[in-house]
């Protein structure tokens, strides 16, 4: 069977498994829309979670992120991984004992106000529509490449998915798809790892093949990778920072405190029925979690091995030169992958010295030494241009993998975007039609008519969603960027105040909200343009670009979360407190005894 018929037998084959438990799980309840009934087993729902977090940038980007960055992009999975730890110690026990469907009104009800409640809709909102722009990109990007289709037609054909397995399904139909894609995902990701660790190293294990020393050498494969690197120009793989020490930590705190203030992970540990089992399945998030994300490390060095072994093949396994005469490849002897990168433009090749050959370096180091054999050699800049996001799904084709699992691989992307996708859907419908319309416009909304109104805004959802990413406003890392920051400087802090400061007032909760938002926009913008518009930047206003100590866009969530918790404290100091019985309610919320069922699932 040829690669293409595979890749669309097992692409066709998840998709029909997909929808097929939709219509088995279909939500006939607004219990069931928003929070599964309440019933979900906590292994169950750790799988589902960890699903819903390993979107498209976990499976697709993230691998090739720390390809490019080597040791600094570490920071992603201390980052996020660390959220996780933050959410099951913080958070998720006592927001489940709490009883509510959604962040919203867990902070509308908590500060005694439907505008702190609605400014929380606002941040979710946003967040979110920023964050599934990914995705839908992601989706887009794996199509244009397997399926043979352009990326708009790939971002249509993943919006049907979506739309017919979340609107229908709801939480309830979700969650059991998120436990077939995560299963899905994670042999995608983890069986091309042993095949390269094995081809690499001998070890079948990814995590221990990346210490190992590469098959008949005497030099370890990370040792191997920073001396060929270096040679070429590159940073040292083991040791580059993104900017500064102070960056690198405070980017790190921005993905934490984000990640554990993302609503559509929150809201998973609204469908299990006890605060016990909120814990437990957190714990069980982590554990399928690390499976991938020990995982990543290996694929990124390996991939950067087989990369540079392709384009320059005698350096990493024989130790040649990488500027002698023949060192490069021709380009008309490049393997079969890379010829189908091309076409989607995502790998691209510029003969600039007329050689017809590839050569791949870094041309904008300061090493005296590279650039004197660079001009040596007749070499006049990088001729490849390698998108990270193709790192992992280029990965078994790269190593010559057989057929099956490229296809494996194709069907892992697709469910690692789709799975986060509906989860951010999910939110995003659960904040217009529970939150705004039931809990601001229309309280005396009937079950059935909120059910509806939920589908309705899930549709809209799946609709704006699509056309951001058939249209991306110029932007890339931003995006992602942009949502983990609102999380994190809007969301978090209101989260944390409201269950462990009981004086915290809804002033206070309202206008840290917003003095977080404003900031973290403001500071992002001056970078992105306003609205990630291009030629709207003001770096000259905010003093150029990272005036801030130093402190890129990406990880100034951090700095917005600060002010945050500054601006409520000094603004509750100067307000009236709560009232009694919600200085109460909150006191009772962190006794640790028993539980309250989920609002609506009696």
């Amino acid at each position: 069977m040829d690669l293409q018929t595979t890749i669309y037998l097992f692409v066709g084959l998840s998709f029909a498994l997909y929808i097929g438990i939709a219509i088995w799980a279909r939500a006939g309840s607004t219990s069931e829309f928003y929070a599964a009934g309440g019933s979900v087993h906590p292994v169950t729902n750790g799988m589902a979670t960890a699903a819903d977090w390993m979107s498209a940038a976990s499976f697709i980007s993230m691998a090739g992120l720390i390809s490019n960055m080597g040791y600094g992009g570490g920071l992603f999975l201390m980052g996020w991984t660390g959220g996780y730890v933050l959410l099951a110690m913080l958070l998720a026990p006592y927001l489940r004992k709490f009883g509510k469907f959604t962040v919203p009104q867990f902070i509308g009800d908590r500060f005694y106000s439907k505008n702190a409640s609605t400014v929380a809709v606002i941040c979710l909102l946003v967040a979110s529509l920023t964050y599934i722009i990914g995705q839908m990109t992601g989706v887009g990007i794996a199509f244009s490449r397997f399926l043979g289709v352009s990326s708009d037609v790939g971002i249509y054909v993943g919006m049907a998915i979506v739309f017919a397995y979340a609107v229908f399904g709801g939480m309830k139909g979700i969650t059991y798809t998120q436990v077939a894609q995560y299963i899905v995902l994670i042999l995608a990701y983890t069986v091309p790892a042993v095949f390269i660790s094995l081809q690499l190293t001998g070890n079948p294990l990814p995590q221990l093949g990346l210490g190992s020393s590469l098959i008949g050498q005497d030099v370890s494969l990370l040792t191997k990778l920073d001396q060929v690197l270096t040679e070429l120009g590159f940073g040292k793989y083991t040791t580059q920072l993104p900017g500064s020490t102070l960056n690198m930590f405070m980017y790190t705190l921005s993905l934490m405190i984000g990640t554990a203030g993302l609503p559509h992970v929150i809201m998973r540990f609204f469908t299990v029925p006890t605060v016990k089992d909120a814990r437990s399945s957190a714990g069980w998030a982590l554990v399928f979690i690390a499976i991938l994300y020990t995982t990543a490390p290996a694929v990124a060095a390996m991939a950067k091995t087989n990369l540079i072994r392709t384009v320059t093949p005698g350096v990493v396994m024989q130790g040649t030169d990488p500027f002698g005469a023949e060192a490069s490849i021709k380009y008309e002897d490049r393997p079969d992958w890379m010829k189908r990168w091309e076409k989607t433009g995502l790998l691209k090749f510029t003969d600039k010295n007329g050689d017809g050959r590839i050569q791949y370096y870094n041309d904008k180091t300061k090493d005296a030494k590279v650039v004197d054999k660079a001009n040596a050699a007749g070499w006049k800049g990088n001729e490849l241009d390698v998108n990270a996001d193709i790192i992992v799904l280029a990965n078994p084709e790269i190593a010559l993998l057989p057929n099956w699992v490229i296809a494996l691989v194709a069907a892992g992307g697709l469910a690692a975007a789709l799975s986060t996708a509906a989860g951010l859907l999910m939110a995003i419908s659960s904040a217009v039609s529970h939150d705004l319309i039931k809990g601001v416009f229309n309280p005396s909304i009937s079950e059935k008519n909120e059910l509806l109104a939920g589908k309705v805004s899930m549709a809209v959802a799946i609709l704006v969603a699509g056309y951001l990413g058939l249209n991306p406003p110029g932007f890339a890392a931003g995006t992602v960027a942009l949502a983990f920051g609102i999380a994190a400087s809007t969301l978090f802090p209101a989260i944390m105040m409201g269950i462990f400061s009981k004086k915290m007032n809804k002033e206070g909760a309202v206008v840290g909200m917003l003095a977080g938002l404003f900031v973290t926009l403001f500071y992002v913008f001056a970078h992105k343009g306003v609205f990630f518009i291009k030629g709207t930047e003001y770096l000259g206003l905010i003093g150029g670009a990272n005036s801030f100590f130093g402190i890129t866009p990406e990880a100034f969530g951090a700095v917005g979360a600060m002010v945050n918790f500054i601006v409520a404290f000094l603004v509750d100091k100067v307000t009236k407190e709560p009232p009694e019985h919600i200085q109460a309610m909150v006191e009772s919320v962190r006794v640790p005894r028993g539980s309250r069922m989920v609002d609506g699932a009696h």
